[in-house]
């Protein structure tokens, strides 16, 4: 946790709190996944599912303007409330600008579904 205090040290109140619940959030919806300060974020993954990347759940990072909440394999989630972003050939984010976003967004469901997709994807040898 220290050095979790320590990362936040520099950042507004805002953003501190948007990534502190987040954090809450993730540890709640994905209590089997590994936390590491990794990436300039907290980066979550299930070591059980192949590690860091064929077994990753999320990572929250901070950017110009909030706080992302991204998904290696985010193309590979089901998304029916048409939350994840970007353009990039597997990885999509929910951008975040208060901690008022987090309650109202369905981020828990994203979060047990990547979860799934990591076991998933590791009982069938894909991924990196």
């Amino acid at each position: 946790m220290e050095r979790i205090v320590a990362f936040l040290d520099d950042q507004p109140g805002q953003t501190a709190e948007t990534v502190l619940q987040l954090r809450a959030l993730v540890l709640k919806a994905a209590p089997e996944a590994t936390e590491t300060l990794l990436w300039r974020g907290l980066s979550y993954h299930c070591a059980e599912a192949g590690g860091r990347v064929r077994g990753a759940v999320c990572q929250i990072s901070i950017h110009e303007g909030g706080v992302r909440l991204s998904f290696i394999h985010g193309v590979r989630l089901p998304d029916p409330g048409a939350l994840l972003r970007g353009g990039a050939k597997s990885k999509r984010f929910v951008a975040l600008s208060s901690p008022a976003e987090i309650e109202s967004l369905p981020l828990a469901e994203l979060v047990r579904s990547a979860v799934a997709l990591a076991g998933t994807m590791a009982k069938e040898g894909l991924g990196i």
